[in-house]
């Protein structure tokens, strides 16, 4: 059995915030790069010729990436060989996301109540996810997604018997129907299984899949990919100014359902889907 303090829980989570707020994962940045080359519209390749100075800009200066920090989403495996001692979990998390939009004066989009809208000050509460896993160390993943990837969401429940391109055709007619909600280009995830909770949690987790790692199901592969080549020629472009760069990828999670079901989710995540995850 191992012991890990809150406070080390709460000092890993602030950092991740603040990571994650102002520094662009490797595999987005070097997708963008290419990106650049691959567009052939000029109004396109500005907007991504001024993403790319806008990632390297916050890495310099340490500003935000994009003005809207988020709602901080939290994927934490705990290994069950872990013991925490101190403060609760759920506390020792939303300190840290406190401290890091304090201190890192991030903007604060938190409603304390959904219909009242009054401000948390703090953009706590997060939303947390634990999953228990084998071992003694702790995996924290942190999401602080924006509105627009939130508002561009979409679940549908399927027949059973839908076919590969209707599954298709809804997640690129998704795309079509939210264009301007959400920055392009986009990382789409797509959650297909599980049931209606699950399944949305698969697109969510979808978008932090390293760009450059393949499904390891091949049918899933070649859907990514059409997926990803029609969405392509929608001539939505980059800042939604057309082009042929709509959609950087496409990143579908599977998981068992039940017999007479068939969920798809669908979370248009932008450019920026900042994620950062650190094991302590």
């Amino acid at each position: 059995m191992r012991t890990v303090t809150s406070e080390t829980i709460t000092r890993t989570v602030k950092n991740l915030c603040l990571r994650a707020n102002k520094f662009l994962p490797s595999d987005i940045k070097l997708t963008l790069d290419t990106a650049l080359d691959y567009e052939i519209s000029p109004n396109g390749k500005r907007a991504i010729h001024s993403i790319i100075e806008n990632y390297k800009m916050s890495q310099h200066t340490s500003l935000p990436i994009c003005q809207d920090t988020g709602m901080v989403v939290v994927f934490a495996e705990i290994g069950q060989d872990v013991h925490i001692v101190g403060e609760l979990f759920e506390d020792a998390v939303n300190e840290g996301v406190r401290q890091a939009y304090r201190d890192g004066n991030l903007r604060k989009s938190v409603v304390n109540d959904p219909l009242n809208r009054q401000n948390s000050e703090d953009n706590t509460p997060a939303i947390i996810h634990v999953r228990l896993v084998p071992g003694n160390s702790i995996t924290l993943t942190v999401i602080p997604q924006g509105a627009g990837s939130e508002n561009a969401s979409s679940l549908k429940m399927f027949r059973p018997s839908a076919t590969r391109e209707e599954i298709i055709s809804y997640v690129v007619n998704c795309v079509q129907e939210n264009k301007g909600k959400s920055c392009t280009p986009l990382i789409i995830g797509v959650g297909i299984g599980g049931n209606t909770e699950m399944c949305t949690l698969l697109a969510k987790k979808a978008l932090c899949r390293d760009l450059f790692t393949y499904n390891k199901k091949l049918y899933y592969t070649d859907m990514e990919s059409e997926i990803l080549n029609r969405v392509n020629r929608l001539g939505i472009g980059p800042e939604n100014m057309g082009g042929t760069v709509t959609a950087l990828a496409v990143n579908i999670i599977s998981y068992p359902t039940h017999v007479s079901t068939l969920p798809v989710a669908v979370n248009l995540g932008c450019h920026v889907t900042r994620h950062a995850t650190e094991v302590i």
